[in-house]
């Protein structure tokens, strides 16, 4: 781990800050990682540390601080970043003002709660080079716990063709800072969408995938913690907010059939995953008088975005027998 830099190396914390990483030099750096921050500042640290202990030399670090009511303000003046800070708007609303204040000719966005791996950079670099019609490159993460050690973690295969296709199924990305996207790219779509409270970067990619082409790579670059508090963890803002994306491509999708088949398929798996879920917490909080409101809120999610699930759950408790032959039980 990097130690932290001397008090005249800092980075004046203050708001719009636009002043660039280190002497002020003009020149563009190779990239940029753009880190979000709302109260992790006790994560904080590792994550900047790890964007400045990169491989891949002439990398600026930028913090946006997204109106943390934590230490996050001291944690980033011990290092040599541009920070930024700014009302609660979200965490699409602080990429974009991220990217707006980084100069990097490569971009990549870092979680604080997370880190990059050293070769992370220099990994998603060299793809782009050695693909350069290609809008982003992305790689493999793993899983870590709060302490930062190693989970059980199962990497997605690398996609080789038709990703856009790949993604209207699935999210095999998985995590933001697996990916290094070209600036140019990110600028053309008009960055993150600012009114999604999650999984933003699944819209970006699909809207980036469907008109350009993009590439993978099969190095493990980035570490998702998980403590918790993830908003992974929130199944009903998770269930709107992995759909929403998706049924936005469907104007593109339709009538192309093998478009529709991956569309339809991913309708089905974020249906199942995160609705599954959803059913279970729900059906835990139904149980609990003080948790009723809850429950109604997410029976209402549910309703509108799963009901299948919602149906065939009801006729697994009605019918049990029945439920176990027509409905999720094992194919004859």
């Amino acid at each position: 781990m990097m130690g932290t830099s001397s008090a005249d190396s800092r980075v004046a914390a203050r708001s719009g800050d636009r002043s660039p990483t280190g002497a002020g030099s003009l020149e563009t750096p190779a990239a940029s990682v753009v880190i979000i921050c709302y109260n992790h500042g006790r994560f904080l640290s590792e994550a900047i540390e790890s964007a400045l202990g990169q491989t891949l030399p002439d990398v600026e670090v930028v913090v946006v601080d997204d109106g943390s009511t934590d230490d996050t303000p001291q944690v980033a003046a011990r290092y040599p970043v541009r920070y930024i800070r700014q009302e609660n708007q979200g965490m699409s609303a602080a990429r974009n003002a991220g990217l707006r204040s980084s100069r990097g000719r490569f971009v990549a966005f870092l979680d604080a709660d997370d880190r990059l791996l050293p070769n992370a950079l220099r990994a998603g670099a060299a793809c782009l080079e050695a693909n350069p019609d290609c809008a982003f490159a992305s790689g493999l993460h793993r899983m870590i716990g709060v302490d930062g050690t190693p989970l059980p973690s199962r990497p997605h295969a690398p996609v080789r063709s038709d990703h856009y296709r790949a993604l209207l199924e699935e999210n095999y990305i998985g995590m933001h800072a697996a990916v290094l996207f070209r600036r140019e790219a990110l600028e053309s779509i008009g960055g993150s969408n600012p009114s999604m409270r999650a999984c933003d970067d699944y819209d970006v990619y699909l809207r980036i995938a469907r008109t350009m082409p993009v590439a993978c790579h099969e190095e493990v670059v980035a570490e998702y913690r998980w403590h918790g508090a993830n908003t992974s963890y929130n199944w009903g803002l998770m269930l709107r907010s992995t759909l929403g994306p998706l049924r936005s491509q469907w104007r593109f999708v339709r009538g192309h059939a093998d478009l529709e088949v991956a569309y339809r398929k991913g309708i089905r798996n974020w249906q199942r995953y995160y609705g599954t879920r959803l059913l279970n917490e729900t059906g835990a909080a139904l149980r609990n008088p003080k948790r009723w409101g809850a429950a109604a809120l997410a029976l209402a999610t549910l309703l509108r975005h799963y009901p299948r699930g919602v149906w065939e759950r009801a006729v697994k408790r009605l019918f049990p027998r029945a439920g176990r032959r027509r409905v999720g039980g094992p194919k004859s």
